[in-house]
């Protein structure tokens, strides 16, 4: 998304203000955070910067002390993972949280699956037949190979588990699909793979937040990088226009966030 249509358009999920303490240590100050319609934004920093704190408050895992989050501009409050999903936000972690000793349309319905009325109308029973068809359907959609829906996800490869896990994500979530280290662990290939889904969960139009260490595959894959470091937004780049470099300084305290403007603004200055 560009900068003009971000100016118009409201944040699908929007965190302002946010803070967080655990005892004496802070672990989010003042945050403000955004995802637009059709963008992949992705959340950059170090270890300990803040990134998992502030993705369990956007996924209902844990309340912020102060600030508040919102939707389409409208104020929420999540008391659980539940009421973030029920809200259409979706979270994918790095361990999956898959059901490896079942087929694949089983795990996209894991906890939902579809129901048809058994005989004379009682006794309700799995409708594995729909589920099959629409996980079929969803994940050639998707563009995700798979030889058969039928195999057992623990006979998949690490990027096939992936792209399961992240195909039920944007099955469910209606307006935010958020993504934890997804290519993490994951080969030059598989990781490729995942890449490739992600972009095409944005074309299908669903915002994705992106966290992940791996600058690269960020740079590949985002269209707007949020930087924290010690618990605050230290700034925000645009991965067409910024370097490596630049991001990796901003995530160390190298380089600030105002000295980041002054160089973009003498680069252009230089080309007028």
């Amino acid at each position: 998304m560009t900068q003009e249509a971000q100016t118009s358009a409201v944040p699908v999920l929007a965190a302002s203000d946010v803070s967080k303490r655990f005892g004496s240590v802070v672990a989010l100050q003042h945050i403000d955070f955004e995802v637009y319609p059709g963008e992949i934004v992705a959340l950059i920093g170090d270890n300990g910067a803040g990134k998992s704190t502030l993705i369990k408050i956007l996924s209902g895992t844990l309340a912020p002390d102060s600030g508040t989050l919102l939707m389409n501009g409208k104020p929420v409050k999540f008391a659980s993972p539940r009421d973030a999903r029920e809200a259409g936000i979706e979270t994918v972690y790095q361990d999956l949280a898959l059901a490896p000793d079942l087929d694949v349309p089983a795990n996209l319905f894991l906890g939902r699956e579809l129901r048809r009325a058994g005989i004379l109308g009682m006794f309700d029973m799995l409708d594995v037949r729909a589920m099959r068809t629409r996980a079929q359907s969803h994940l050639d959609t998707l563009g995700v190979k798979i030889k058969s829906i039928d195999q057992r996800v623990d006979t998949l490869s690490g990027g096939q588990r992936q792209s399961v896990a992240v195909s039920r994500s944007v099955f469910w979530g209606r307006d935010v699909v958020i993504m934890d280290e997804p290519t993490a662990a994951l080969s030059v290939a598989q990781s490729a793979l995942v890449i490739e889904l992600i972009k095409r969960v944005r074309a299908g139009g669903t915002p994705v937040v992106l966290i992940s260490h791996n600058l690269p595959h960020v740079f590949e894959a985002a269209d707007r990088m949020i930087v924290l470091r010690h618990g605050s937004r230290v700034g925000s780049l645009d991965p067409k226009t910024a370097t490596m470099e630049q991001a990796v300084s901003l995530m160390t305290g190298a380089l600030a966030a105002t000295d980041l403007r002054a160089a973009a603004a003498g680069e252009a200055d230089d080309r007028g």
